[in-house]
């Protein structure tokens, strides 16, 4: 058995016992520095080269978190009506007439949902999906960083670049989640049931280093989905195999994920595929300003 074979098997053993004792990381850079012992295994060498790639957008990410934490204590009251209007308008275009979250919570947990009541296997893969929102994009870039790091430079500008698109709109339009409108009394009770299948199975999710601040009015645009959008047009557009198409699947567990779940309703998640499409434009864009190749230095 090689030495890189021993490595990988013993970081593999060493993250799961990581993640069962102490919970999944949640926090870039708790999440950068587990790739970062990836690539020290998979490389045999310190790969010095990965924290000069990597700080500047880990900064990046940091002041975006900050920021989007104190968007909320501006002042603005978070719009609430507009949203639920706007998601009866699409229940209706297939018959409904209520909105999603609302219909979905009430066939698949209950009227009204009890946080503490049966779990499904759709909460299992609920909570699955939506804590892979804090690791499937870094997890990417580790993992081209490793490859070829010039591809890892695209895709960390896109990556970036979508969070800082979603803030925009976190500041320009605050809005206020289901469960929140419901706690309002705007709509019936709903319960916030992201995490309930984690929790039915003792699984956590914990900040390494430096976590995000709250902020319960950033609902508009879903990053959530956004990540999962950007995710899937990169694949579509950087694979050339058939089933590339298949990665399309992710963000649509992620929105029904999202939307039954409380957290976001449905039209925050279509304007989730919006702000990946723009951060695909501005990365082209930025990829023949700057590209890849003439940036990076030999490592």
């Amino acid at each position: 058995m090689s030495r890189r074979v021993l490595a990988v098997t013993a970081y593999a053993v060493v993250l799961l016992a990581w993640c069962a004792v102490i919970g999944i990381p949640n926090d870039p850079i708790g999440v950068a520095l587990w790739l970062w012992l990836l690539a020290i295994c998979w490389r045999l060498d310190w790969s010095l080269q990965f924290p000069k790639d990597w700080w500047p957008w880990l900064l990046a990410l940091v002041v975006y978190a900050f920021i989007r934490g104190i968007t909320d204590d501006i002042g603005f009251a978070p719009h609430e009506v507009w949203p639920i209007r706007a998601d009866e308008w699409l229940a209706r275009l297939w018959g409904g007439d209520e909105v999603p979250t609302v219909s979905l919570q009430r066939r698949l947990c209950g009227d009204p949902c009890d946080t503490d009541g049966p779990v499904g296997w759709y909460d299992l893969g609920v909570s699955a999906t939506y804590a892979s929102h804090f690791l499937a994009g870094l997890t990417i870039a580790g993992i081209l960083w490793i490859r070829d790091r010039r591809e890892f430079l695209r895709w960390i500008r896109r990556y970036v670049t979508i969070s800082y698109l979603a803030l925009v709109g976190y500041i320009v339009y605050p809005m206020a989640p289901p469960w929140m409108a419901a706690r309002d009394g705007l709509l019936p009770p709903l319960a916030r049931i992201s995490s309930r299948g984690f929790h039915h199975l003792g699984i956590e999710r914990t900040t390494m280093v430096l976590g995000a601040l709250p902020n319960q009015t950033a609902a508009m645009p879903s990053l959530h989905t956004g990540f999962t959008y950007l995710i899937a047009f990169y694949a579509i557009s950087r694979l050339t195999a058939w089933w590339r198409w298949l990665v399309l699947l992710y963000p649509a567990a992620m929105t029904f994920t999202l939307v039954y779940s409380g957290e976001h309703y449905l039209v925050d998640t279509l304007m989730g595929a919006v702000i990946a499409l723009l951060a695909m434009l501005i990365g082209a864009w930025w990829d023949r300003w700057r590209p890849p190749e003439r940036v990076l230095s030999p490592g």
